[in-house]
């Protein structure tokens, strides 16, 4: 019997448009995960494959919306609050856009409206605010929980979700690959967290320090989570430096990182070959004894 699979997508911002090459080699190796998780972008790109998206359909349908600068402003046009009251709903917030007007959006119709019409079993993180815990989300309304998963501190307004205030699934858990360890042979982690690069700016600004400092604070987290478990692939696209933001730079991003592609499924056969490796000395021993 093949082994099945399982594959979480980390946060990362505009970093994640990386995901989409991953999964453009799965599909090419007619590899269909069994479970998915995701934080932030990684919980969008996740839900897109759950629903049954292809690589080539996600990356057709967002190099369509964000190559194109007319049609990025004609979506944030369609995002605006739609009434003062609104824009003014919890105190006047210049600087925070509203996430899940954003989502509705940006996101493609493939993406159903609830977890129970996705494909493919999907886990997506938060962090509860003031709950000061890691908000997994499996069931019920899927847009809310996505858009509390990419609520990036600063950026976004924090999501209310059955009575609770959420916030970026990342600053718990920016790769979740431990919810779905016991739910697949193998599991692939994608990381797209990245960390500050001094070539890239060294005369960093106010936002850059900010956004930075939380890339360190997730690398730690991720440092420290694969000591006590590691999943069977972990791969890193080079994205650091791109910054969260840095969506309109899809081409570039997708160019530079195209490598991936080759180098997971040189990742998949080694631990396929490892596997099959140990099977044939396990019916080996069971002979000789």
């Amino acid at each position: 019997m093949s082994p099945t699979f399982g594959i979480a997508f980390g946060g990362g911002g505009a970093r994640g448009l990386a995901h989409i090459h991953v999964i453009e080699a799965l599909d090419e190796l007619g590899i269909r995960p069994v479970a998915i998780s995701g934080s932030s972008i990684g919980a969008i790109m996740g839900a897109g494959m759950a629903a049954g998206m292809t690589g080539k359909d996600m990356q057709d349908y967002t190099r369509s919306v964000l190559s194109r600068r007319v049609e990025v402003a004609t979506r944030m046009w369609r995002a605006r609050p739609g009434t003062f009251a609104e824009a003014l709903q919890g105190g006047l917030r210049v600087s925070q856009f509203n996430v899940e007007r954003i989502l509705r959006a940006f996101l493609p119709d493939a993406i159903p409206e609830s977890f129970a019409e996705l494909k493919i079993p999907l886990k997506v993180t938060a962090t509860d605010y003031y709950g000061h815990r890691l908000k997994v989300i499996s069931d019920g309304e899927l847009h809310s929980a996505l858009a509390a998963s990419a609520a990036i501190p600063a950026v976004f307004r924090p999501v209310m979700r059955d009575g609770r205030l959420l916030i970026d699934g990342g600053i718990y858990n920016p790769v979740p690959f431990d919810l779905i360890e016991k739910d697949a042979d193998i599991i692939i982690a994608v990381d797209v967290v990245g960390a500050p690069t001094e070539a890239e700016r060294k005369h960093p600004t106010s936002v850059d320090l900010m956004f930075g400092a939380t890339q360190l604070m997730m690398q730690s987290i991720i440092a420290n989570k694969l000591k006590q478990c590691r999943p069977d692939i972990l791969v890193r696209p080079a994205v650091s430096k791109y910054r969260v933001l840095d969506f309109m730079k899809i081409d570039a991003l997708m160019n530079e990182t195209v490598d991936i592609k080759d180098e997971l499924k040189r990742e998949i056969e080694l631990v396929m070959e490892a596997r099959a490796g140990v099977a044939v000395k396990g019916r080996r021993g069971k002979r000789v004894g």
